[in-house]
Order: structure tokens, then C-alpha cells, then sequence
């Protein structure tokens, strides 16, 4: 009978299962003969598969009733119930939100009230969808019932959102068909009228939360870290209610004066004063004249609590503070009024609203706790653990089949056995050699050399990209071009080379390998679209910026980078539901903004705003700008204009952006922050393990000798050596232990309970100034002096009279009363 042999890279045949992993037999190893599977072992298999397979959890009991007339034995209902618990209907629900919320993005909003006919058409199909809806919302509260039942309708948080959508959106289409039958209008311009309801209809693409489980999980972990949210809210409302009362009580009144230039062509208007310290109007022609506004249309002033709370919150968000302080300095000078800004921006800014992301870090601390303790952090361990061993045995059993195909041939075998390895003598030696060349060159590639090597290929590639710049010389781009294609061959024999030692299987198995695959083939692609002249130049630059990639392959030698990269990897998930959750915010509100300011951003001075909502894509960009806190403000006071100005009306405009820039700004893109922070902490935890691991196997690698076994036998590795390469952290000193413990908590403890203990600085040996030994009383007292506590704090004080002598020092007038006091 044939003998075959086990195929390589590959853990099953030949080998019996051992703790999880695949050890080799003693005798006879690739030699197995592989026999067919019998009836039992396919009845063990499939027992096997059934145990694996979770339990399938019981379905919610169902209300004996609904709506107090509807048995479970009822038609309709049983109807509603089939159609409701169809796997199909949620995805149907769900391209129906989708589409809804393309028809939302579609509507072009224009300047009083105007339509046209596409915006007609859908309006019509508006209708449909609203009426869609509220058949699903009768379906599930007549399978479920409405709102006495453990597990009714109404019972469910994200069924309560939606039953509120349908039932404003039903609301707003009778008022409107009443309205259209009265002839009516309930609004004039620049107010709300019953339309205004229909903004309540952009709240449907929420309705994509309740049908994504991951978008779920999210919000419901943003969700429980409100209430510590809401005490910061409190404690920012409050600061901003006390320097509200202050600012009024400094500055009311003082920003309503403003020069009056006779000529044409005035400049934007400031505050001034005919009395103190601030501006006075020194240009001939001009004149401070009271009556102004104030700036920005009178928006921006402390006149009374409200615009003072709307002014100071808009100082905390540090966008406009600095035009804020100049304007009251204008107003009454620059003596004192920097106090006032400089401490809201300090308590305000910098600790107040900073306390937001300590909250949802400690927030996300507990969750990882809560996750390692459930031996999520454990299984990330594991994974790391294993494909270390998996690396370890692949090269044991590469080895072995280098060994077996050194041994000679067995005798006595049969003659079918004989007749074809003489005639397979020669392949066999071909093999032979094979191996051994794929062995010198296995250990060629994992080598530290060959690493160093493709990471200078990678300097120098990079290099050879950012030496190109605009109008170069010719000599300079056929140096380029000819590096970039003696590069590309280079990374393709590398690649190659990496593929024919490890094997096609062995080498996809890492990402990296992918990842170089990839890049090397967009390489080859961009060559020969070049060399056929169908590349534009754009192109060439997108495709020869994926090389600048392979820079991070240092992280494998780099173990701390390498985790936190790992770290990062394994909170993908996470990341990718908060964008979403964060995408689909923004949609929210760029169509609550096209339904409250499209086409109203049209000024009587003709200038052409850019951040406006006039349309969709236009919308998702001054939302997004307003996220980012750039030049918000200025986008709420055009807001506020287009509803009247700083009235009734128009103030309540500034609702939107504050609960915009809150939960965007704040909120959801400090959970980045909250997840980066996480992510670090626990790649920390995972370079620490792997340095006190490889710290306690380093003795156990030693002690292994290959000499203590029998000849033609192959050591297996131990479970768990970890082929790692060392790393480029200096490794900790021994000053650590002497340190004082401090808790590792989202919450630290102050720094006067950590009691620090001062050591006491010994003298030194050796003389001073080869005259003064250490037991030399002068040197002695000179010591306990220098080493005195007081003898500190009189340092520092003169240094801190020389700082202030060198602030108060006039750098404009050489000869002043300052500078001659400071002589």
C-alpha cells in the first residue's frame, strides 16, 4: 500500500490532538497511512456540532390579549404575528427608513415657502411612507399590545420613539389637510407656523437604531454615563449662571457706543468710549455716537441674563472669546476686564468641561473591567498566545519533514512500494533539495538582517516619494522614476521569497503578509498603467502613497506599538458602530437644519455665506463644522438673523446649535477620546505581561539542550514559547520599587494623601574643590543647608522677583519710569 505523506503547513494528519494543539507521533512521522472515517466517528462529529450549538433562548410569552379584545386564537392577530416575526420584515422596515431618508435628503428647501415640482412629488411620497409606517405600528401593537402587558409595544424604548414619530407625523397631516381646507395660514414670516411640525420628520432615520444591535449597544453605553454627565451639566450651567450674573453686572451698557466714519466704506464696527481708558474715536471724521446695537447685530452683549448666559457659554467654547475680550476692552479698557475671561476660559474650558471625557473614560475603564473580568482581556491573551505556539509548530514540522526526508529508506517493503520509488528517485532527491533551500531560506526571511534590510527599502522608498515637489528638475524625476521601479522589484522578490519559504497558506495567515501583498500588487498595477500612458497623474500619486503603508511593519518588532496597534485592532467594532452612531447624528441634524433654515440664509447685504443649509450635502458640512467648533458661532448668529434678529422669534434659534455643538462636540466625539484612552491602558497591561513572561521563560530557553536527546529525534517546544522578538522599550529600572504606589482607578487619589517620603541626599565621598573632605564641618553645614527645605523656598522666591522683574521690564521705551526703577 502507498504511503503518503502529511501535507505541509497543515495541523491534522499525522498527528493526535493534545491540549487544544497537534503533536507529531514518535514513529513513523509523514508516513501515516490515511484511512477512510468510520460511521462512528461521523456520529461522534455530529453529537460534537450539537453540544457546540448554542441553545436557541425561549421566546417572550405572548399576552393571553391585546387592545382588550384580540386572542392569541384571533385571525388577525395570528396574522399580525406571522408577518410581524417574518425575518424578512425588519430588512424591509429597514430599506424603508433608507429610502425615506434619501427622499429627506432630496428636498431642495427654498426662500419663502417656494416649491417646485419635484419637491411636490416628494411631499406626495412623504404620505407613503408616514402611512407605511403607521401599519407597522398598528401590526406590532396588535401582535404585542399596546401598553399593559409585561412585553407590550409601548414597553420598549425604541418603540416609544418610533410610535411618537408616526403619531407627530399623522398630527402634522391632519393639521396640514385642515389647514389646506380653510385656506388659512397660521404663520407669518420669520415665526413658526403648523409646518414647522413637519421638521419632526427628520427624527426617522433614528428609527435605523432600533433594527442595528451594535448602534444599540453603543447608545445604551453613552446612555448610562449620563447621570455623571448630568452632574457636570449642572456644575457647567452653574459656572455659566455665575459669570453671567458677574459679566452683567461689569459690562451692562457699556457695548452700545460706536464711532460714525462720514465717509463711505466703513470698516466693521467697534465698540468705543468718550470717558476712560478705552477707544476713543482719534480719526478726523469720526465721532462715538450711542445707539448701536452692539456686535454682531446686538447679539453679543451682557445687557441682560439671557445674552449675557448665550455670551458667556460662547466664551467657553473658546470659539470668539478673544473678539469678546478686545470688545469690552474697546468699551472700557484693558486694565482689568482680561481677569474676567482668563479665569472662564481656565475653570470653564480647561477643568469644567474637560471633566466630560474623564467621565466617560472612567466610564469605559469600568466596562473593561467589567470585560476582563469575563475573560474578554484573557481570550485576547490566548489569541496572542496561540498564534505564537502556531508559529513555533509550524517550524517544528517543517523541520521534521526536512529530517524524515533526510533518513534512508525503509527495507523490506513491498515490491508496488520499491517500483515507484525507483522510479520516483529522482523526484524525490529534487524534493529533497527543495526543502532544504526552503529551509535556508525560512530562516533568511525570520531573521533580524532580512528585517532591517526591507525596513531601509522602506526609508528609502519613502525618501524617493518626498523628494518630489513642484517645477523639479528633469534629472531629479528620472532618478525617482528609476528608483521607484528598482524599489518595486525589490518588494516584489521579497514577497516572492516570503511566499516559496513559507508557503502560500503559512504567508496569508498574517496580516502584514496581506497587508505587503497588497501594496506590492497596487505597485505592479500602478507600472503598467503608467508605462501604457492610462494613469493620470493623480492616480500615480494615490497609488505610490499606499507604499508609505508598509512603514508599519516596524510594530513587529516594537512590542508596545504592536499592542496598542492590537489594542486598537480589537476595538474596531466599537469605533465603526460609534461613526455610524456619529453619521447618523449629523444626517439628523443637517435635515432638521434644511427643514428650520433652508433658503433662509439670504441677507439684504448680498454677501454669499458658505455654511448654510440650503441643501443636503451642503448641510452635512456646516454640521459637521459646528461639530468641529470651527467659527460656530457665526453660523448661529446668521440662524438667529434669519428668524428676526435677537427678539423672540429668533433666540429660540440658538436652541439648536447649543444642543448641537453639546452632544456632538462633548458627547459622542469624546468617546474617541474615552476609547483611545482605553485602548492605551490596556495595551500597557498587555506589554507588561508579555515583558514579566519573557522575563520568566528567558531561563527556561537556556536550560533546553539539544544534545540531552536521542540522535534523528525532534524536540517539540514547550506549550507556549513565544517566538517574540526582543523589544525596543529600555526595559524599567530598579527605581520603580521605591516609588510610591498609586492606584491605577479612573479616579485618583489626591496628591496629598500619597505620602511621598523624601530621601535624604547622602554626602558625597569625594572631596570638594580637592581641599574639603566630607567629614569637614564647613562642607558639613554648607550640606544640611543646600538640602534644607527652607533653603528652597528662598530660592524660588527670588526666582519668582526675577520673573516679575523681567515682566515689568517696557521693551517699546528704553528711557521709562519702569525701566529706570529696574535700573
Amino acid at each position: 500500500m502507498r504511503s503518503t505523506r502529511p501535507p505541509r503547513n497543515a495541523l491534522g494528519e499525522g498527528a493526535t490532538a493534545a491540549g487544544g494543539l497537534l503533536l507529531p507521533q514518535e514513529k513513523g512521522l509523514g508516513t501515516n497511512t490515511m484511512e477512510p472515517a468510520s460511521p462512528q466517528d461521523d456520529v461522534k462529529k455530529r453529537q460534537q456540532k450539537e453540544k457546540s450549538k448554542k441553545p436557541v433562548p425561549p421566546a417572550a410569552p405572548r399576552p393571553p390579549r391585546a387592545l382588550f379584545c384580540l386572542t392569541l386564537q384571533n385571525p388577525l392577530r395570528k396574522a399580525c404575528i406571522s408577518i410581524v416575526e417574518w425575518k424578512p420584515f425588519e430588512i424591509i422596515i429597514l430599506l424603508t427608513i433608507f429610502a425615506n431618508c434619501v427622499a429627506l435628503a432630496i428636498y431642495l428647501p427654498m426662500p419663502e415657502d417656494d416649491t417646485n415640482v419635484a419637491n411636490s412629488s416628494l411631499e406626495k411620497i412623504e404620505y407613503a411612507f408616514l402611512i407605511f409606517f403607521a401599519i407597522e405600528a398598528m401590526l406590532k401593537i396588535i401582535a404585542y399590545g399596546f401598553l399593559f402587558h409585561t412585553d407590550a409595544y409601548l414597553r420598549n424604548g425604541w418603540n416609544v420613539l418610533d410610535f411618537s414619530i408616526v403619531s407627530l407625523g399623522l398630527f402634522t397631516m391632519t393639521l396640514e389637510q385642515i389647514n389646506a381646507k380653510q385656506g388659512g395660514s397660521s404663520g407669518g414670516k420669520g415665526g413658526f407656523d403648523v409646518k414647522a411640525l413637519r421638521a419632526f420628520r427628520v427624527l426617522r432615520p433614528l428609527r435605523l437604531v432600533s433594527g442595528v444591535p451594535s448602534l444599540q449597544v453603543v447608545l445604551n453605553s453613552i446612555i448610562k454615563a449620563m447621570v455623571p454627565l448630568l452632574h457636570i451639566a449642572l456644575l457647567v450651567l452653574f459656572m455659566i449662571i455665575i459669570y453671567a450674573i458677574v459679566g452683567q453686572e461689569l459690562f451692562k451698557g457699556k457695548m452700545h457706543k460706536t464711532y460714525v466714519i462720514a465717509t463711505v466704506g466703513a470698516e466693521k464696527p467697534a465698540p468705543c468710549t468718550t470717558s476712560g481708558h478705552g477707544r476713543h474715536c482719534t480719526i478726523n471724521g469720526t465721532e462715538c455716537r450711542s445707539g448701536w446695537p452692539g456686535p454682531n447685530n446686538g447679539i453679543t452683549h451682557f445687557d441682560n441674563f439671557g445674552f449675557a448666559m448665550l455670551t458667556v457659554y460662547q466664551c467657553i467654547t473658546m470659539e470668539g472669546w478673544t473678539e469678546v475680550l478686545y470688545w469690552v476692552n474697546d468699551a472700557i479698557g484693558n486694565e482689568w476686564p482680561w481677569i474676567y475671561f482668563v479665569s472662564l476660559i481656565l475653570l470653564g474650558s480647561f477643568f469644567v468641561l474637560n471633566l466630560v471625557l474623564g467621565v466617560l473614560s472612567g466610564e469605559f475603564t469600568k466596562e473593561r473591567e467589567k470585560a476582563k473580568s469575563r475573560g474578554t482581556f484573557q481570550k485576547l491573551r490566548e489569541k496572542q498566545q496561540l498564534e505564537e505556539d502556531l508559529k513555533g509548530y509550524m517550524d517544528w514540522i517543517t523541520h521534521a519533514e526536512v529530517m524524515d526526508s533526510m533518513m534512508p529508506l525503509d527495507e523490506g517493503g513491498s515490491e508496488t512500494e520499491s517500483l515507484y520509488e525507483i522510479e520516483g528517485m529522482n523526484n524525490r532527491q529534487w524534493r529533497r533539495w527543495n526543502r532544504m533551500f526552503r529551509r535556508k531560506c525560512r530562516d533568511v526571511v525570520k531573521s533580524k538582517f532580512f528585517y532591517w534590510l526591507v525596513i531601509l527599502l522602506v526609508a528609502l522608498n519613502t525618501l524617493s516619494i518626498a523628494s518630489e515637489h513642484h517645477f523639479q528638475p528633469e534629472w531629479l524625476t528620472v532618478v525617482q522614476d528609476n528608483a521607484n521601479r528598482v524599489l518595486l522589484a525589490l518588494f516584489v522578490a521579497e514577497m516572492l521569497l516570503k511566499m516559496y519559504a513559507l508557503g502560500l497558506r503559512q504567508y496569508f495567515m498574517s496580516l502584514f503578509n496581506r497587508f505587503d501583498c497588497f501594496v506590492v500588487c497596487a505597485g505592479i498595477l500602478e507600472t503598467i498603467l503608467v508605462e501604457l500612458s492610462t494613469l493620470s497623474p493623480l492616480g500615480i500619486s494615490v497609488l505610490r502613497c499606499i507604499r508609505l503603508l508598509r512603514i508599519f511593519k516596524i510594530t513587529r518588532y516594537w512590542t508596545s506599538l504592536s499592542n496598542l496597534v492590537a489594542s486598537l485592532l480589537n476595538s474596531v467594532r466599537s469605533i465603526a458602530s460609534l461613526l455610524l452612531l456619529l453619521f447618523l447624528f449629523i444626517i439628523v441634524f443637517a435635515l432638521l437644519g434644511m427643514q428650520l433654515f433652508g433658503g433662509k440664509y439670504d441677507f439684504e447685504d448680498m454677501e454669499v455665506r458658505r455654511s448654510t443649509f440650503d441643501n443636503f450635502p451642503q448641510a452635512l458640512i456646516s454640521v459637521f463644522q459646528i461639530l468641529t467648533g470651527e467659527d460656530w458661532n457665526s453660523i448661529m448668529y446668521n440662524g438667529i438673523m434669519a428668524y428676526g434678529g435677537p427678539s423672540f422669534p429668533g433666540m429660540l434659534v440658538c436652541i439648536y446649535f447649543i444642543i448641537l455643538f453639546v452632544c456632538g462636540n462633548y458627547i459622542l466625539l469624546n468617546v474617541f477620546l474615552a476609547i483611545a484612552v482605553d485602548n492605551l491602558a490596556e495595551a500597557e497591561s498587555l506589554t507588561s505581561a508579555q515583558k514579566a513572561k519573557a522575563e520568566e521563560r528567558k531561563g527556561q530557553l537556556r536550560i533546553t539542550a539539544s544534545e540531552d536527546l536521542p540522535q534523528g529525534h525532534i524536540a517539540p517546544p514547550t506549550l507556549g514559547d513565544p517566538f517574540l522578538f526582543p523589544p525596543c522599550d529600555p526595559p524599567a529600572g530598579d527605581d520603580e520599587e521605591d516609588e510610591p504606589e498609586i492606584p491605577l482607578s479612573p479616579r485618583p487619589r489626591p496628591l496629598a494623601e500619597l505620602q511621598l517620603k523624601e530621601k535624604a541626599v547622602p554626602m558625597p565621598e569625594a572631596s570638594s574643590f580637592f581641599i574639603f573632605s566630607p567629614t569637614n564641618k564647613f562642607r558639613m553645614l554648607c550640606h544640611r543647608i543646600v538640602n534644607a527645605t527652607w533653603f528652597t523656598n528662598f530660592i524660588l522666591l527670588f526666582i519668582l522677583l526675577s520673573s516679575i522683574s523681567l515682566a515689568a521690564e517696557d521693551p517699546i521705551r528704553a528711557e521709562s519710569f519702569r525701566n529706570q526703577v529696574r535700573g
